[in-house]
């Protein structure tokens, strides 16, 4: 019989691989506290229509890589994809239109079906950040300084880039796609048969499509820029000297996109070359039509999301773990004192191990294993004099101390 095995395209969060996970997720959510951003979590499964009209139908998630199933009632239901789309149905369906800017941190698991590789799995966690409400370009800054910070404090943003473009307003956009609609249409027989499809209903995508052909196309398709009007440009140009003012360095991107019309104005990602081709680790824009897509009120909205397995993989200053003390009972008569102990230190917050079993011997080297800090050593002489021997397992050196002096002793451990 075979060894049961984890499902593919997903993996166990062992004990190591969790600590630098839920570093990222803790310094991100800190940060993004510091903006002012409170936590919030959504339901890990939406009727599939939130993601499928926010989404887009003949976007990729949507068509090929949605988990979705039919209740027994009949109702069609999918696991998160992304965040996004339920906070913003959260924020319509819970009536916060009067609580803009909504400004809020998530996160979480998601579910996509697509081939496993570095840093990408079918499930997969993300850090998710949303600011509903804003129109300002003040606001696109602002969620990109919290990305950045986030970046710097995890020690990656040495080996990322912020690549930023302007989508521009639903005036510039329908020129723009008409434009691109005009030139690949010239060049039809020469797309591949996903860009065909795109080429009416969402030509943007194209401008994403990694086939060879299509990118051969695109390197000569028309450029945004030449298609914004005043307003728009003048917004980007405000994105960028805040961007300036705060010492936040970027690259522009003309060809950095987002396919769906209701995404406007700014458009950014941080990418890195340490992953492979899986180089986005934080990627986000405007998108000022998405809450009138779920049935809301007009309302604008800007956010990001970014993958936590891959900025774990990246993090240098993960803090280390925090060394134990070992209380080891000498003899059994000393046992359910140096239980008693073991509670005790724990209840005023230091970290004790203690082993159910095992003589002094098999104890202490359980303890070294364990690169514990400190050991106590409780015996029967100990407890008559109300006392424990203190090893320091750095220094080397050995103490007798008070059972009262202890936890002092152990706060003065470096």
């Amino acid at each position: 019989m075979s060894l049961p095995q984890p499902v593919r395209g997903t993996h166990d969060l062992l004990p190591e691989d969790f600590r630098r996970h839920a570093h990222v997720r803790d310094t991100a959510r800190d940060i993004a506290a510091r903006f002012g951003y409170a936590e919030m979590a959504t339901p890990i499964f939406e009727f599939t229509e939130v993601f499928a009209r926010t989404m887009g139908e003949t976007s990729d998630v949507v068509s090929k890589e949605m988990y979705s199933f039919e209740t027994r009632g009949g109702e069609s239901m999918t696991l998160r994809p992304e965040y996004t789309a339920g906070i913003c149905r959260s924020f319509i369906s819970n009536g916060l239109q009067q609580n803009v800017p909504f400004k809020v941190f998530a996160n979480g698991p998601m579910f996509r079906y697509e081939r496993p590789q570095k840093g990408r799995q079918r499930q997969f966690h993300q850090i998710d950040l949303e600011c509903i409400g804003a129109p300002e370009a003040k606001a696109d800054v602002e969620v990109i300084a919290v990305a950045a910070s986030i970046l710097q404090t995890l020690g990656v943003m040495d080996s990322c880039t912020l690549q930023i473009n302007t989508l521009g307003d639903v005036e510039s956009r329908q020129a723009y796609r008409a434009a691109l609609v005009e030139y690949f249409s010239a060049h039809e027989a020469d797309l591949s048969e996903d860009s065909k499809s795109r080429l009416t209903r969402n030509p943007l995508r194209i401008l994403d499509s990694k086939d060879k052909g299509d990118q051969a196309l695109v390197e000569n398709a028309p450029v945004f820029t030449d298609y914004l009007n005043e307003f728009s440009t003048e917004f980007f140009a405000e994105v960028l000297e805040g961007l300036d003012l705060l010492g936040i360095t970027y690259e522009l991107n003309r060809r950095l996109v987002r396919g769906l019309d209701y995404y406007t104005h700014t458009a950014f990602e941080y990418v890195t070359t340490e992953l492979g081709a899986q180089g986005a680790v934080i990627a986000g824009g405007r998108y000022d039509g998405l809450i009138e897509t779920l049935g809301g009120k007009p309302t604008p909205g800007i956010g990001w999301a970014g993958g936590i397995e891959r900025l774990a993989l990246l993090a240098e200053n993960v803090p280390a773990i925090d060394r134990p003390v070992a209380v080891i009972p000498v003899g059994d008569a000393a046992i359910q004192m140096a239980t008693k102990l073991a509670h005790q230190l724990r209840l005023d917050g230091i970290s004790v191990e203690m082993a159910f079993k095992g003589n002094v011997g098999k104890r202490m080297k359980r303890a070294n294993k364990l690169s514990a800090r400190a050991a106590i050593l409780i015996g029967e002489d100990e407890l008559a004099r109300n006392a424990c021997t203190f090893r320091d397992l750095d220094a080397g050196t050995q103490e007798e101390v008070k059972l009262s002096d202890l936890t002092a002793t152990l706060a003065n451990l470096k």
